[in-house]
């Protein structure tokens, strides 16, 4: 089964979780390094989704501002 992308928001939610265990250091190291790669996935993941907003915002108010003028 296909793995589902989160949204940006899911993302954030999972990442401060995944901050949270790591703070606590009470987990393995086996289980720490796997929570450390999921979180700079996780990180990879929201900066990918943040360009795409923030070029689909230039867009926008590209034509806004050229409708304007």
């Amino acid at each position: 089964m296909a793995k589902k992308e989160m949204t940006f928001e899911q993302s954030m939610a999972r990442l401060e979780e995944i901050v949270s265990q790591l703070e606590n250091n009470e987990k393995p190291l086996e289980e720490t390094i796997a929570l450390f790669e999921e979180g700079l996935n996780l990180v990879k993941s929201c900066q990918t989704q943040l360009s795409s907003f923030e070029k689909k915002v230039e867009e926008l108010s590209g034509k806004t501002s050229g409708e304007a003028q």
